[in-house]
């Protein structure tokens, strides 16, 4: 059977089952999971593996596994990268928002820039750290804050929302040193310098064009904000009353949101600084580097980050068993999350061994018309399809280089990985673990987050393209 009808009969199933029987998310994209992985053939399979870079002997013992084998390390590949950091982010916000931490970072923002101003600062400051920090850790450590300033303006929380998701989004598929345009440049041969400037020049036009959208969506539909396992609205409300001598110092507060930023990003910082093969470093850098790359692991920089919370959160409560509530409320919420996410990104991998972004490439492959647009095409397809940025990515730049290398097209070929960048970024759905997250950590519903989060970034993307195809024919650096 084609890889495009499996896709399309997984994609009929979950919408069947999520809008017209009612199911769970849960157990909805798992039954989409079974289905796509029955249909998929053993041949699939395998191409699908040796086209990711596998070897012949693991190429082939992926493709005889049994479909619940392949299910199960689907879904545990994913809870291995996000389980951790969703149950740590979880802890964290608790912790600001009943300790007083989030209400106090909120206030002091307020008497700084003035409430008028608060979107500019999560659109700015979401997409500044974006740079070197993963989307979803700057979304973990915002919505506490987006939370707590949606409760004192509840008509412009969507607004708060969709700034918070804008900056830090596109800057992730955009700037390096994040993988996936670091990957792109080094595949097209552009410099990490060039490919950070321009990434931050569409990026920067990008986010405009979201905030537009942003103003215009908070408009035009209502979000209500919801009370989720470990953020009730009515404790949010609570916060508003507390006197501001009770609540912790300002430095305090921030340092849970501040420091694993820090650590994260000297992590990435020093190992692009330091090499370590080269004969002039020392002993210190050495020794500087090793300790950066196990505190500024994400995993860790949270952990860190999630016990001065907790430790503020002690300080204000003072009492064990609100204390342990809290605690196991904020697990529980966690739990859930990380089960529907885990669901989405196993029905994203069983998508990604139909083939389908192997065959999308063979389509495309046969035509070099229209460069950029069709590279654009790739990675929108893509996306959709199987839920993965960053397959897209690596997909559309590797239908690119077949086409002989992007220094002979008449335009640098910067433009290309930016365009490819853009298109990764289009209509992120149900087979999206990020959707799930954004879902449940919001508290919102399935068709609200596409109007909030799906369509937000296809207007940035489609935005970026706008302005990639504008550049390159005004300026072609070739």
């Amino acid at each position: 059977m084609s890889p495009l009808i499996i896709v399309l009969i997984g994609i009929a199933v979950v919408l069947f089952c999520i809008i017209i029987l009612r199911l769970h998310a849960l157990l909805s994209l798992l039954l989409a999971a079974v289905a796509t992985g029955i249909l998929t053939s053993q041949a699939q399979i395998y191409d699908y593996a040796i086209h990711s870079n596998m070897s012949d002997a693991s190429a082939l013992a992926l493709s005889v596994q049994t479909i619940g084998s392949r299910l199960s390390n689907a879904f545990g590949n994913t809870v291995g990268k996000i389980g951790i950091l969703i149950l740590l982010a979880s802890i964290i916000g608790a912790a600001l928002m009943k300790s007083g931490a989030a209400e106090r970072i909120i206030r002091s923002l307020m008497n700084l820039i003035g409430q008028k101003n608060a979107s500019m600062a999560f659109l700015s400051g979401s997409f500044m750290l974006g740079i070197p920090v993963f989307f979803d850790t700057v979304f973990y450590l915002m919505i506490p804050l987006v939370k707590s300033m949606g409760i004192r303006n509840p008509k412009r929380f969507s607004l708060y929302l969709m700034c918070a998701i804008a900056g830090g989004v596109m800057a992730h598929s955009l700037v390096p040193p994040t993988p996936g345009p670091l990957y792109v440049a080094k595949e097209l041969g552009v410099d990490i310098g060039v490919m950070m400037i321009a990434g931050l020049t569409i990026g920067a036009i990008t986010v405009i064009c979201g905030y537009l959208y942003a103003l215009w969506a908070n408009k035009k539909w209502d979000l209500p904000m919801r009370s989720t396992a470990d953020m009730p609205v009515a404790e949010l409300k609570a916060t508003l009353e507390i006197e501001d001598k009770n609540l912790p110092g300002l430095a305090i507060s921030l340092l849970p949101i501040l420091l694993p930023i820090l650590l994260i990003t000297g992590n990435t910082l020093l190992g692009m600084a330091i090499d370590l093969d080269a004969e002039g470093t020392s002993e210190f850098q050495l020794s500087l580097l090793h300790t950066f790359k196990i505190i500024g692991d994400s995993n860790i920089a949270l952990f860190i980050s999630a016990t001065i919370a907790l430790s503020l959160m002690w300080v204000r409560l003072k009492d064990a068993k609100l204390f342990q509530k809290s605690v196991s409320e904020s697990l529980m919420s966690a739990g859930m999350i990380i089960l529907i996410t885990s669901a989405g990104g196993t029905f994203g991998q069983m998508l990604q061994q139909t083939g389908i972004g192997v065959q999308i490439g063979e389509l495309a492959g046969g035509s070099q018309a229209a460069i950029l647009p069709l590279a654009f095409l790739i990675a929108v397809v893509v996306r959709t399809a199987q839920g993965s940025a960053t397959v897209a990515m690596v997909t559309a730049v590797g239908v690119m280089n077949g086409f002989g290398g992007a220094h002979g097209f008449g335009f640098h070929p910067v433009y290309l990985a930016i365009v490819i960048g853009c298109g990764s970024k289009i209509f992120p759905w149900m087979n999206d673990s990020a959707f799930w997250i954004i879902t449940k950590m919001a508290g919102m519903e399935e068709k609200e987050t596409i109007r909030f989060f799906s369509y937000l970034l296809t207007v940035m993307g489609l935005a970026g393209f706008v302005a990639v195809m504008i550049l390159s024919y005004l300026f072609p650096f070739a």
